[in-house]
């Protein structure tokens, strides 16, 4: 039976999950800036908890962004040093894809609009509909200020509201039956994305992991 860990620092929250023997355990903590002293002794935590070892794991998923610019290092230093020394493949899973796993968990919803404050008067924004319970994104995630969010072309039926970017809520053009401007995402649900992965083969060496920005995107082209 698969043993995958999953682990998140891209946002104020600081999180890990654990699937190991069927069973899931997680810990959550809302704790900004202190994501490099706690998360190897979260992990440490959880594995103790389920009474079995690093080596024990098939591969580790983590948030790869978009997010937080020293947390999604934090992530990507932390899940590269176990891989590496464990020789395991790691699944990197979009954080705003793992908000709006969150708010179907959460809320059952089914479409969610997922949205993190970028700061800089800006919104990291992905637009997901759930297929066979995993949230799949429509169109693409992209950075942009508030007013330029909009819903994909053919958007139809409700749309949920996740994530601190819809503390821009009267800046972002978009009818909602509900939002939650308070959620973040959670590795439970980058866990249950790293499953699915997993299970289509989806696992990258841990070389190649790499963080997903999106300011990095729209700033290229106009270096050159």
């Amino acid at each position: 039976m698969t043993t995958l860990l999953a682990l998140d620092t891209a946002t104020e929250a600081c999180s890990v999950a654990l699937l190991h023997d069927g069973n899931v355990l997680t810990h959550y903590e809302v704790i900004p800036r202190l994501h490099a002293q706690k998360l190897l002794p979260m992990i440490k935590d959880l594995l103790a908890e389920a009474g079995i070892g690093l080596s024990a794991l098939d591969a580790i998923a983590f948030g790869r962004g978009p997010g937080a610019f020293t947390g999604v290092r934090i992530a990507i230093g932390v899940v590269q040093g176990l891989a590496f020394g464990l020789d395991r493949p790691v699944l990197p899973v979009s954080n705003l894809a793992a908000l709006a796993q969150r708010a179907f968990r959460e809320q059952g919803v089914t479409q969610v609009a997922a949205a993190i404050d970028a700061r800089m008067d800006e919104v990291y924004w992905g637009c997901y509909r759930e297929v066979a319970r995993e949230m799949t994104l429509v169109g693409a995630e992209a950075v942009m200020p508030p007013q330029l969010a909009a819903l994909p072309p053919d958007a139809s039926g409700e749309w949920f509201g996740a994530g601190t970017g819809w503390g821009y809520a009267e800046r972002i053009g978009v009818k909602l039956a509900g939002r939650d401007a308070t959620l973040l995402p959670h590795a439970q649900d980058l866990l249950t994305l790293g499953t699915f992965a997993w299970q289509r083969g989806e696992a990258i060496v841990a070389d190649d992991a790499q963080p997903v920005y999106l300011r990095d995107k729209v700033a290229t082209p106009k270096a050159r």
